[in-house]
This record gives C-alpha cells, structure tokens and sequence, in this order.
C-alpha cells in the first residue's frame, strides 16, 4: 500500500516538490481543497448574513416604505386634487348662476326703463297727434272759409261775366248746399 500512495503522491508531485499538472483536480488533495470551500462558504456567508444582508434588508425596506409613503402621499394628493375640482365646479356653477342672475336683473330693468320710455314716448307722439289733428281740423276749417269765399267770388264774376245780375244770397247758398254735400 506504500507503493501506491507513493506513486499517487509521485502523479500529483514531481521530484521537485512541484504540483504536476492542475493541483485543483489532484485526488489526493480534494479533501483538503472540499475543507477549506466549506471554511470558505461559511465565512462568506456568516459576513454576508452577519453585514452585508442586513445593509440590503434595511435598504429594502427603507425603499419599501418611502414607494409606501410616497403611494399614500400621492392617494392624499389625488384627494385634495378631487376636492379642489369639486370646489372650482361649484363655485364656478356658482359663478354662473350669479351671472345669470345679474343679467337677468339687469334685463327687468333695463326692459322696466324701456317701458317707461316707451309709454312717455306714446303720450308725447299722442299730444302731438292731438296737437296735430287740431291744427289739421284748424286748417282745414280755415281752407273751408277760404274756399267758400273764393266759390263765392269765382261764381258771382261768372254770373256777371255770363251777362247776369249776381244775387249774393243766392250764390252763397248754393255754394253752402254744394259744400255740405
């Protein structure tokens, strides 16, 4: 059996001392070489568990709790938002029935003074007519006498002309009878 280590240790080893080969796949040393991965594996993760992932852990959740907050803030954010648009659409609604208030208002009055315009405008166009059709009946009066006596004058030349003696009654009836038809 001594010969047999002695020539496995002798394939890993030459004469020098010197790894032969890839010490990594010597089957004399994988025990050693699985001993030292396993001291290596635990080291690396007891620093892990022990440094590294509580770092990362509390990163997480410091980010996990600001994207929380910062979804809750914007929640708040969308709700004062709908409020302000429900506020806006009332005081606008608002607005605008005031508007239409006012101009309402403003038409009754403005339609309150037209009439009070107008009615003074039909009592002055009515005196005026009065005025009017008084002077008219004056001067149509005037023009009645003015005719008559133009007929009166007219009637009594061509009497005359005619070679006839004009009778004044006589003419001025029958120019009364023509004229009250």
């Amino acid at each position: 059996m001594a010969t047999e280590t002695t020539d496995f240790v002798s394939a890993c080893v030459d004469s020098y001392g010197s790894a032969v080969g890839m010490p990594q796949l010597c089957g004399e040393w994988m025990g050693n070489q699985i001993f030292w991965l396993v001291i290596t594996l635990v080291v690396i993760f007891l620093i892990l568990s022990r440094v590294a992932l509580p770092r990362i852990g509390a990163i997480l959740a410091e980010r996990q709790g600001t994207i929380t907050n910062d979804i809750a803030a914007a929640e708040d954010l969308k709700a004062k938002a709908v409020e302000a648009e429900e506020a806006y659409n009332k005081a606008l609604a608002d607005a605008r029935a005031q508007a239409q208030a006012i101009a309402a208002e403003a038409r009754a009055e403005i339609q309150a003074d037209l009439d009070v315009a107008i009615a003074k405008a039909d009592a002055e166009i009515a005196a005026k007519a009065a005025e009017s059709e008084a002077a008219i009946a004056e001067i149509r009066a005037g023009a009645l006498d003015s005719i008559q006596a133009v007929a009166k004058d007219t009637a009594g030349e061509i009497v005359t002309a005619l070679g006839g003696q004009a009778d004044e009654a006589g003419i001025a009836g029958a120019i009364d009878a023509r004229m009250k038809g």
